[in-house]
């Protein structure tokens, strides 16, 4: 059985039903009062790690420094990777990959972003869910976004099987056509707020009880999550550490800035780890190395 064979008959009921559900009451975050690509791009890649409500601080102050793709092209790459770094947002890697793809904008596409799913993925780092929220939330031209609530919502909600390509058949006969901006919106806004890991059916006014299975049966399992990498005692928490302490003291030796990173200096996490380390930071335009001394980049 695919997953689409396990949807009601009453598809419109459903659809509407969540719609009128999501325009009635829903979090007002500042990116979805918005169509403009570039600051949807912006909060899509900062949302890849970070909790909705902590982005919007970040997500705010991005755009009042590089207000447009043209801003940021002519930024410095380090000052893009060292606001992504005071902001705790995650994986630098981001913060380098949305500043060439500001470049890309500009040189390679004219100025104007690309509003097909498979021409935005030609923008560094834009796989296949940024470029169709994107094309979804700006331009209203999407496909159905598939991500972890949305899985989770349709496993509770019409069983469907635990199988990436069953998620994608479902949530496609799901969606009405032409309206990818609400309805994605709508669907992850129901397994944020109501069909979460902890469900709130009755709290949040879920309206597909009438339909959902889980809610029916009791049985709120929920499909396999890939773990994310633990941030604790990673490579990404003694960077942000490294760049911390030079904050404080501006430039130190590697003896001295070693054991302020790790309490465990030495040995294998001893002076040529933290070379490379210091090197990671220099490549992304943060830190300058001189000899054994380090410094912050000015």
């Amino acid at each position: 059985m695919s997953g689409a064979d396990s949807l009601p008959d009453d598809l419109e009921g459903v659809r509407e039903s969540l719609i009128e559900w999501y325009r009635r009451d829903h979090r007002d975050f500042p990116w979805r009062r918005t169509d403009d690509p570039y600051a949807i791009l912006v909060s899509e890649v900062m949302s890849q790690q970070t909790q909705l409500e902590r982005v919007e601080e970040a997500w705010a102050a991005f755009l009042e420094r590089w207000p447009d793709a043209e801003a940021l092209a002519a930024a410095d790459r380090s000052a893009v990777v060292g606001f992504w770094t005071d902001h705790s947002l995650g994986y630098n890697n981001r913060a380098k990959y949305l500043h060439e793809a500001a470049r890309q904008v500009g040189e390679e596409f004219g100025g104007e972003f690309p509003e097909e799913p498979d021409d935005l993925r030609e923008l560094q780092g834009v796989g296949p869910y940024t470029a169709n929220a994107v094309a979804s939330f700006a331009f209203d031209n999407g496909d159905a976004v598939v991500d972890t609530n949305v899985k989770r919502v349709l496993y509770r909600a019409f069983d469907v099987p635990d199988d990436d390509s069953a998620f994608e058949e479902t949530a496609g006969e799901l969606m009405p056509a032409g309206e990818s901006r609400v309805w994605n919106n709508a669907i992850m806004e129901l397994g944020g707020v109501a069909c979460r890991k902890t469900p709130r059916c009755d709290e949040a006014g879920c309206p597909w009880r009438e339909w959902c299975r889980a809610y029916e049966t009791g049985d709120f399992t929920a499909p396999d999550v890939p773990t994310q990498p633990t941030f604790e005692g990673s490579r990404r928490q003694k960077r942000g550490r490294a760049i911390r302490v030079l904050k404080e003291y501006d430039e130190l030796p590697l003896d001295e800035l070693g054991p302020r990173v790790r309490v465990d200096y030495g040995g294998e996490t001893g002076e040529e780890w933290l070379r490379g380390l210091v090197s990671d930071l220099a490549d992304d335009g943060l830190v300058e190395i001189e000899g054994d001394r380090v410094r912050l980049r000015r």
